[in-house]
């Protein structure tokens, strides 16, 4: 694969590029056509690559991409991924227009990365699979059946892909899911995700005086809903970083030790991790380790709280609405909906009566746990050391990708977690890369897990 990687790189590169030049922002109603113009060149690179068969299908949101090479194998392999990506503002942080991709020096390695919105999240990713394929069929080496579906929602939570999927069920049989949308836990030593946390979103709006007032008219008699809505946040917290709705924790299992000890041992240093944030000192729940948090532990953030008035200079009013959008990731056994309503009978309950609360749920998704004796995670595990020179570290995802639970409950079968990224590619933020020796070691891997599994 080296070779055929150094033969083929520019060309991979003006593909890939073709990608991710495309705006396919999901949460973004003004980027339908640009959805569909993705979703149209992937099938494109499908049947470039050899694909039997690659077409666009309609689901009740944003299209999915389907393609299969059927081998007459005994074994099917399901390569998950999606085209979608999150908006790129804050843009005034952007080195580079986030959707012109350039090759250029990483600042604090000098090492050649791809810089573009998507370059790591996850068309960078998902086009290895493409990329691996297309080496495995013209070298005369693929042994399996590959089907393929790219989903352009994931960054919404895929609200459309668990009815589509279940209506083509007979379609997407295989025998393992492999995906690409995941980090290693470090850039020394790879790691392949056995779990996953789960996710659930919601927007809370307070709401006081039918109208902004008059700060001085009214100040100090009229509940400031910016006040009680920080006060209602702050609230979910004791003092030792747990979350206080009443059941949150009721179905969290307690890990013993010996397994706690088994994920401490991930290579991690607690002064690099500050250092890459430029924080003084890390915060969450006590009685965890800073890994144990992102992985075992469930956890409660706003991810984003405005109201009032925010232009420049002074404008003194005392706000009618505020508005926070709160993150819960979940572990294992907690699911999405049951958290979903505790949160909001628990803010329901304990609003004040001078202000009204409501609240919306966004998106949500259950977590999931694969186990690593599995023939796959072996396959897997073999492929990475082989391109590494270091066995992987099983490890668990902090983040989220909600259909792959809805996917192993659909389908029957359990998702393979290889992703290559790293903490450094800033992903949903901006000026998201993706390392050239990440992308290609990801190739190399993804030909190897064929090889073996």
């Amino acid at each position: 694969m080296k070779n055929y990687i150094h033969a083929n790189q520019e060309r991979f590169f003006q593909e890939l590029f073709t990608l991710l030049r495309i705006p396919s922002i999901s949460a973004k109603p003004e980027h339908k056509q640009d959805m569909y113009k993705c979703a149209g060149r992937l099938a494109e690179l499908l049947k470039e690559a050899g694909a039997d068969d690659a077409r666009v299908y309609e689901t009740a949101g944003h299209p999915v991409v389907y393609g299969c090479k059927d081998m007459g194998a005994a074994r099917t392999v399901l390569v998950y991924g999606h085209y979608d990506v999150q908006p790129p503002e804050p843009l005034e942080k952007w080195r580079t227009d986030p959707f012109e991709p350039v090759i250029a020096k990483d600042p604090a390695t000098g090492e050649d990365a791809i810089y573009c919105r998507g370059a790591n999240d996850d068309k960078g990713q998902l086009f290895m699979h493409l990329k691996a394929f297309e080496f495995l069929l013209k070298t005369g080496q693929l042994r399996h059946n590959v089907k393929f579906i790219f989903e352009g929602e994931e960054e919404m939570g895929s609200p459309s892909l668990p009815a589509w999927a279940e209506a083509h069920k007979d379609l997407l049989k295989a025998d393992v899911i492999l995906v690409s949308d995941t980090t290693m836990i470090s850039e020394k030593v790879p790691s392949i995700n056995c779990g996953m946390r789960g996710l659930a979103y919601l927007e809370v709006k307070v709401t006081g005086p039918d109208k902004d007032l008059h700060s001085g008219h009214y100040g100090g008699a009229v509940a400031n809903p910016i006040n009680e809505l920080c006060a209602l946040i702050a609230s979910l917290h004791d003092e030792n970083g747990r979350v206080t709705i009443p059941g949150f924790y009721d179905d969290v299992v307690e890990l013993p030790a010996d397994d706690r000890a088994l994920l401490n041992k991930a290579p991690f240093n607690l002064e690099e991790y500050k250092k890459f944030l430029d924080i003084k000192e890390v915060k969450g729940e006590k009685g965890y380790t800073t890994l144990e948090r992102t992985a075992i532990r469930p956890c409660l953030d706003v991810c984003g709280i405005w109201g009032g008035y925010t232009g420049v200079g002074a404008k003194t009013v005392l706000p009618s609405v505020a508005h926070a959008k709160v993150s819960m990731r979940l572990v294992p056994w907690q699911t999405s909906a049951r958290i979903t309503k505790l949160f909001q009978e628990h803010l329901e309950r304990i609003a004040p009566p001078y202000v009204k609360v409501e609240v919306t749920p966004c998106e949500g998704g259950d977590g999931f746990l694969i186990p690593i004796s599995s023939h796959a995670y072996q396959a897997a595990s073999k492929a990475m050391a082989e391109v590494y020179g270091i066995e992987p570290v099983p490890a668990r995802g902090g983040g989220s990708i909600a259909i792959l639970a809805d996917m192993q409950r659909i389908l029957g079968i359990d998702p393979l977690l290889m992703g290559f990224g790293l903490e450094r590619d800033t992903i949903h933020s901006p000026n998201e890369s993706y390392l050239l020796r990440q992308f290609f070691a990801g190739m190399e891997s993804i030909v190897g897990f064929y090889k073996y599994y």
